[in-house]
């Protein structure tokens, strides 16, 4: 592959437009593999990343979701993460970030999603470290040895697959390790963006007896019901009074709160509220806040009185991307996940960025 280029959305400066580069695309590294990005997914993260909002080392490209075909497989790497035999021509997703596997959290504490080296696709993998495709946002990017990869199922939509491809993940870690859905449970979602969407559909598949969404704007809410994700949902994104909308919610998981309450919002102030949606001796699940969007004012009565059980979900692994590419037939059978997503091409980088921001778009991918 030496003397070809790969065009890709850098982020150089925080605050400030984004640029469309070109750079050398290198072979594929040993144990890795170069995949032609055919989709990169914009994630809620990567407006905070464009602001500052995370310390990470710029220029860099961005995108921490893709999907695409692959190129060229570097020496020793013939299988996914599950065995299957990887071939040039094979549409695969891959995880964004890779564990250092020596740090205690790695070593002793079981928790690679807290590494402390975590190396992430599209985050921390500034150009001056080499190779520069090293984000999704591109026309090709190059994985490195010991990244998890894996094989998409013959007949997904790719738009589908790319719906979810980091709140999916994000979420099926808080769903597995963190706090489970027990069947029959009544879930309250707080936020109705790609992860709370993930939240909601997880518990329907998990045997929730009623999901409710509580979020906004309207659109959002609509392409939600639309899809078959949650069964009520409520706008308090749009609402003169949100307290109201916080009533009614309550009142629609019967009046005492809900078993478990899954914050997705990633607005600081979306937390407390959810403290007081919870029932006596149910749980409270955030997920939402990523990055540091700033402090809030919180009751803790809220947790005494109702006797919460209070966990936080970080990020996810290789193995809960697996978990998620495995759900996606019996996802995609429910839930018209193909009609969330907004593709835009790599040159409206700028336009898609605001249609994340403004609302406009559920999910918005860009393509190449």
């Amino acid at each position: 592959m030496t003397g070809r280029t790969g065009r890709a959305v850098v982020l150089e400066e925080f605050g400030r437009p984004l640029r469309l580069r070109e750079f050398p695309l290198p072979p594929a590294p040993a144990g890795g593999m170069v995949v032609a990005c055919g989709y990169g997914g914009i994630c809620g993260t990567d407006l905070h990343l464009q602001q500052g909002h995370l310390d990470i080392p710029v220029p860099l490209v961005l995108g921490h979701e893709g999907l695409g075909v692959i190129r060229e497989l570097g020496d020793g790497l013939h299988q996914d993460a599950t065995g299957a035999p990887l071939a040039a021509g094979d549409t695969v997703m891959w995880a964004s970030s890779l564990a250092c596997g020596v740090c205690p959290p790695c070593r002793l504490h079981r928790e690679p999603t807290l590494c402390e080296r975590r190396r992430t696709y599209g985050v921390n993998r500034a150009l001056a470290d080499g190779p520069e495709l090293s984000g999704a946002w591109a026309d090709h990017i190059v994985l490195q040895p010991g990244t998890t990869v894996i094989k998409v199922p013959d007949g997904t939509d790719p738009l589908a697959a790319m719906s979810l491809a980091c709140a999916g993940p994000t979420v099926a870690h808080a769903l597995y390790e963190r706090r489970p859905v027990r069947l029959g449970e009544t879930v309250v979602v707080q936020g109705s963006g790609p992860v709370g969407l993930a939240a909601a559909a997880f518990a329907q598949l998990a045997g929730a007896a009623k999901v409710v969404v509580v979020g906004g704007p309207a659109g959002r809410l609509e392409r939600a019901a639309a899809a078959g994700i949650g069964d009520v949902h409520l706008n308090i994104a749009d609402a003169a009074d949100p307290g109201k909308i916080l009533r009614e919610v309550r009142a629609a998981t019967g009046g005492d709160g809900a078993d478990l309450v899954i914050e997705c919002a990633g607005v600081p102030a979306a937390v407390g509220q959810g403290l007081t949606l919870a029932r006596r001796g149910g749980s409270y699940l955030i997920i939402g806040q990523y990055t540091d969007a700033g402090d809030t004012l919180i009751n803790p009565h809220q947790i005494v009185h109702r006797q919460l059980d209070v966990v936080g979900s970080w990020a996810f692994t290789g193995a809960h991307l697996v978990e998620y590419v495995r759900l996606l037939p019996a996802l995609t059978a429910r839930f018209d996940l193909a009609s969330l997503v907004t593709p835009f091409p790599l040159e409206r980088h700028a336009d898609a960025l605001t249609a994340v921001a403004d609302g406009s778009v559920m999910k918005a991918v860009l393509t190449s």
